[in-house]
């Protein structure tokens, strides 16, 4: 197997195989545990259980970025990522917020300037580094959380929780490399179990809402 374009982008990998990254490849299960959890969950509820198979997508990805560890398979881990994020504001439109379709949608590609116009700030944000094109979300999420707390506490409350477990996650994926000479094993194989925690808490927040009688039933 050619060797000379294998990316070496987290503290763990220390060689160019295909299991050099062993924690942060395994870690990737947590994804697929928490996937299938929301589909069981969200049995007979379309929305939710379209939430719980991008979150299997996203650690199939995952793990072919975190052992092939190519360009393409950056994408891969990329992806899937991108789509839960956009299905997730649409949902978030349509169910919480009551929006119709036509508008639903629109506030989901609105999603994409947002991220353009945010993104740059948080890279000047010292330390951050690679991790400034995950900011937006919380922030996203936190702005739903804050305009939806008198209509739908229990939403709002949901969401600030998954906002929580996001920045501990992002926080261990900051910490990967600059802590790696004191922790070899790296922090980013943390990042995938508490990412998979907040993916399968938000797909539940859904849920939820859905089964109390919130529109999209």
């Amino acid at each position: 197997m050619d060797e000379s374009n294998v990316i070496d982008a987290y503290c763990e990998r220390v060689g160019l195989g295909i299991w050099d990254e062993p924690l942060n490849a395994v870690t990737n299960l947590a994804f697929v545990l928490a996937g299938l959890w929301v589909w069981m969950r969200g049995r007979g509820v379309v929305p939710v259980q379209v939430l719980g198979a991008v979150i299997v997508a996203i650690g199939i990805g995952s793990g072919l970025w975190h052992t092939l560890a190519r360009p393409w398979t950056g994408a891969a881990d990329v992806l899937p990522i991108v789509i839960y994020v956009l299905t997730y504001v649409y949902f978030a439109n349509r169910y919480y917020c009551g929006m119709s379709v036509p508008w639903s949608a629109a506030g989901t590609v609105g999603f994409l300037p947002y991220a353009a116009a945010t993104i740059p700030v948080f890279n000047m944000v010292p330390g951050v580094g690679g991790s400034a094109a995950y900011m937006p979300v919380p922030l996203l999420i936190a702005i739903y959380a804050v305009l939806l707390r008198k209509r739908l506490p229990e939403v709002a409350r949901g969401l600030g929780i998954g906002v929580a477990i996001l920045m501990v996650s992002l926080a261990m994926r900051i910490l990967d490399e600059p802590i790696c000479d004191a922790l070899p094993i790296g922090t980013h194989f943390l990042w995938h179990v508490l990412n998979a925690i907040m993916l399968g808490w938000m797909a539940e927040v859904l849920r939820r809402h859905l089964a109390g009688g919130g529109r999209g039933r």
